[in-house]
């Protein structure tokens, strides 16, 4: 049962991303900093005096699809150093 006290919570993914819209229709108008989404002018969580942007305002339409290029390209990454590692144990020639 979720939201017992004294129950550990499961472990965070530092990559877990929160479910926001991918492109919203008028971003400027909310503060993305928490789950709380709060209007740009009534910042009700302290989260300081400026509001968060939407990644959309941040690195444009296609924001998504860089942040999956460039997971993929960490996981092939991982994938040669561990084919290298494997290669270092002299397994080759």
């Amino acid at each position: 049962m979720t939201g017992v006290i004294g129950t550990t919570p499961p472990p965070c993914d530092s990559r877990t991303v929160a479910r926001i819209p991918l492109n919203p229709v008028h971003p400027e108008r909310i503060c993305w900093g928490c789950d709380k989404y709060c209007a740009a002018d009534d910042l009700g969580c302290a989260n300081g005096t400026v509001r968060t942007m939407h990644p959309c305002e941040l690195f444009g339409p296609d924001w998504f699809d860089w942040l999956n290029e460039r997971d993929a390209d960490e996981r092939s990454d991982a994938a040669v150093r561990g084919g290298l590692a494997s290669c270092s144990d002299g397994e080759l020639g």
